[in-house]
């Protein structure tokens, strides 16, 4: 995990870097240990009133997909130059009209050991035909978990936090801060 000054960091590069026409705004750059992923703002389609849904939603497609093509050679250029200053892949997203859409990004493959009862619960996701593979379904509960995120992952953020401040606070703090050969209690 990065420092959230590195992420500002980061962030202001980008701003700094990206052509200034490329995005309406620059909304997200958001990185891990494999990848940079940044997403700006573009114009929404021009529609007449009363556009149906199906309408809008092909209307902001072909804007997305315009954007791509469009801006393909200075976004390479961009990310070449972030690629070898960072050590990361840079992959791209746009948000237009409420809708998301991210493109160039990668799938980083996670090695894990599942249980028996963890297994099953991806089988049973295959067998209800919520996904094709294991590694789909698994995907498919991250994807559940994220959308908690505000909820849950905040909460259990806030939780660390405070188990942390609890911690430097108490009386095991020199062993755990010392020299890594100091003794423990078990020794």
């Amino acid at each position: 995990m990065i420092t959230s000054e590195q992420q500002e960091q980061l962030r202001g590069w980008f701003a700094g870097r990206l052509p200034d026409d490329l995005f309406e705004s620059l909304l997200e750059v958001v990185v891990d240990r494999e990848e940079i992923t940044v997403v700006g703002r573009i114009p929404e389609p021009r529609l007449t009133e009363g556009a149906s849904p199906a309408e809008r939603s092909a209307a902001i497609g072909a804007r997305v997909q315009e954007f791509r093509e469009r801006t393909r050679e200075e976004r390479i250029a961009v990310a070449r130059e972030a690629e070898h200053r960072f050590r990361k892949k840079v992959s791209w997203g746009v948000q237009c009209g409420g809708e998301r859409a991210l493109f160039t990004h990668i799938a980083a493959p996670v090695m894990t050991r599942l249980r028996q009862p963890e297994r099953q619960v991806l089988d049973t996701l295959i067998a209800g035909g919520v996904a094709r593979s294991r590694s789909d379904a698994l995907s498919w509960c991250v994807r559940l978990v994220q959308r908690h995120t505000d909820d849950w992952l905040s909460e259990l953020r806030e939780s660390l936090e405070h188990v942390q401040r609890v911690r430097a606070q108490g009386p095991d703090t020199e062993f755990r801060d010392g020299p890594a050969d100091a003794p423990t209690e078990e020794e």
